[in-house]
């Protein structure tokens, strides 16, 4: 039996959290690795969402820390500067450790006994301990700070905007250098030294700009980097920002043909003097503490100067940070939650998520199978490629020697209990997938459809017979991504578009309650939105759609289904997109977009 700590009890008292959460996160505790394993606290907000400064005030009381409240606090640009030079004296890459972990040096008293004073989010974290070992600072009070008190200090401190303009400075300062670059791109003649251009790309501010591009991604939150030809002498660099690709700099008098060559060089896995065929290559660097992959698809495109060579360049964007384990946390409405949930644990079957590219299929398998995942059983996945490293999972190994078709073929041989195949790619994936869930294997899996019931067609015209499609799903999952409207700017829906409210489905009392919004656009968000949620339609094979499928024909009858399943409280896409306005979450606009080839 899990014991009770006294932090557990208070916040249990307090009505923090409820008992059931405490225990489910003590078991979690309980069964990681002692030299590594998370307090509590810690747990809470990563696991269950539970507000960082409720948990972490309270801790901060429990054990007599200071709190300091930075809104009340005059920290002007003299007190700003005295917390570079403090950070300036600490070894890099432990002031690095410090800032990630929300540990910032905030005053140091002179004089015959100095202290210094350090704010923290979380008071007890074990590197506030290390201080003394690795800086010159014997004597440290730690007081407890907001953490988004703190985040915004620290953004007073090292300004993001500040950075990038130091990348960009850079290279105005260099213009003549990135000219004699181009010269040596464009001049029309045989002999041109690539040992010389090497030398000059990997001395060139160049790499400054791409180097700065891709931390201002992986800080910006993109998940992808776009590096696009401009005419002739320019380049244009795009984040793609809650799945929209936004400007964020166009570097003129520069040669395309020279930014490839930057990034070909500083990417693993491609060659820098093949310009006529697509290249795949990855890299990895060392962001704000923590190690951020990058996959990078190189592709030659045209151009109106037909003997220039131009190359597009897009890097996708790994941060293990923004893997959701919990399923929980993907915020599908009630009843697609429950059948989802009902799915998953499950001890045979098909879990399969449909949508187009960018939906959040492999963000709603991961959660699903981080649920399932248990040292008991054996969990095989094949994906190509493979993104994320999964905890607890065996990833197969695509490569040269072992084909996608391959692993798929071998998957049966290596006792699994559980397999994700990345997609149902032909007759082969699914014939396998089929025949996993017919011989008690959980499986997951993605497709591309618009909507569910079209997934059963899809699978019915591969050549999958329908007694096994009926009784080897568990639910289809058909989900989109739409942007959030941003909580400090967003307003009541104008009246000019009230029609267009009607026209989607919502009703007249719907737009008198106040609760539908539209985007405005201020500092915190991006025109209006930030972050993105779901809106989807899980179809759960019930006995009564099972029966539907059997008895079909020679074609799947797609709206006889549909019909069942909403009979028995599916929503439709359509549906759960309005159910989304009507929570003030987000807009017509956002939702008429998302189902418009519905």
């Amino acid at each position: 039996m899990l014991k009770f700590s006294r932090f557990g009890i208070i916040l249990v008292q307090k009505e923090i959290i409820t008992k059931a959460t405490l225990e489910k996160a003590l078991e979690i505790q309980s069964k990681e690795d002692p030299a590594h394993s998370r307090g509590l606290a810690e747990i809470l907000v990563s696991e269950f969402n539970v507000e960082h400064d409720k948990i972490y005030s309270l801790l901060a009381k429990l054990y007599a820390f200071r709190t300091i409240d930075i809104n009340k606090q005059q920290v002007d640009d003299n007190h700003i500067e005295h917390i570079r030079n403090i950070l300036d004296k600490i070894q890099e890459d432990f002031r690095k450790e410090l800032l990630v972990k929300k540990i910032l040096p905030f005053h140091l008293s002179t004089g015959h006994k100095s202290k210094l004073s350090v704010l923290a989010a979380n008071p007890t974290d074990k590197s506030i301990e290390k201080i003394p070992l690795y800086t010159e600072y014997k004597k440290y009070e730690v007081m407890y700070c907001k953490v988004t008190d703190l985040d915004a200090l620290i953004a007073r401190i090292f300004p993001q905007e500040e950075k990038k303009n130091e990348y960009l400075n850079l290279i105005e300062e260099s213009d003549d250098e990135v000219v004699n670059m181009n010269e040596m791109f464009t001049e029309e003649k045989e002999g041109v030294d690539e040992y010389e251009l090497d030398d000059a790309i990997n001395s060139s501010v160049l790499v400054n700009l791409y180097e700065g591009a891709i931390v201002e991604a992986v800080r910006k939150g993109a998940s992808d980097l776009h590096i696009i030809p401009y005419k002739k002498s320019s380049v244009d660099f795009f984040f793609r920002i809650d799945g929209k690709l936004q400007l964020w700099h166009r570097q003129n008098k520069t040669s395309p043909e020279a930014i490839s060559a930057v990034v070909k060089d500083r990417t693993s896995g491609v060659d820098r003097f093949e310009r006529d065929t697509a290249q795949d290559g990855f890299a990895q660097r060392y962001i704000d503490g923590r190690i951020i992959r990058f996959r990078v698809s190189i592709m030659p495109i045209t151009s109106s100067e037909f003997e220039r060579r131009f190359e597009s360049v897009v890097i996708r964007v790994i941060d293990d940070r923004n893997v959701i384990t919990d399923f929980r946390k993907l915020g599908f409405q009630e009843k697609a939650e429950k059948d989802f949930f009902n799915s998953i644990n499950k001890s045979k079957g098909i879990v399969l998520v449909t949508g187009p590219t960018g939906s959040g299929k492999s963000t709603t398998l991961m959660a699903a199978l981080y649920h399932v995942i248990d040292p008991s059983v054996n969990v095989l996945t094949c994906e190509d490629p493979v993104e994320y490293a999964i905890e607890g999972a065996r990833q197969l190994k695509i490569g040269n020697k072992l084909s996608f078709e391959q692993a798929i073929r071998s998957i049966l041989r290596h006792d699994p209990d559980i397999v994700m195949v990345g997609e149902i790619r032909d007759k082969i994936t699914a014939e396998t997938a089929i025949k996993l869930a017919n011989t008690g294997h959980l499986t997951f899996s993605t497709l591309h459809t618009n909507d569910a019931p079209s997934a059963i067609s899809r699978l019915f015209k591969m050549g999958v017979e329908t007694f096994l499609l009926a009784y080897a799903m568990n639910i289809i999952i058909a989900q989109r991504l739409v942007r959030k409207l941003c909580k400090f700017c967003k307003r009541p829906l104008s009246e000019e578009k009230y029609q267009a409210a009607l026209d989607l489905g919502l009703t007249q009392e719907d737009i008198e309650s106040g609760k539908i919004y539209e985007a405005v656009g201020c500092s915190k968000c991006t025109n209006g939105y930030k972050s993105r949620l779901n809106i989807c339609e899980a179809l759960y094979f019930t006995p009564e759609v099972r029966k539907a499928i059997v008895e079909s024909g020679d074609e799947i009858d797609e709206d006889a289904i549909r019909k069942i399943a909403e009979g028995q409280g599916m929503l439709s896409m359509l549906d759960s997109g309005i159910d989304r306005i009507r929570h003030g979450l987000t807009s017509i606009e956002e939702i008429a977009y998302a189902v418009s080839e519905d």
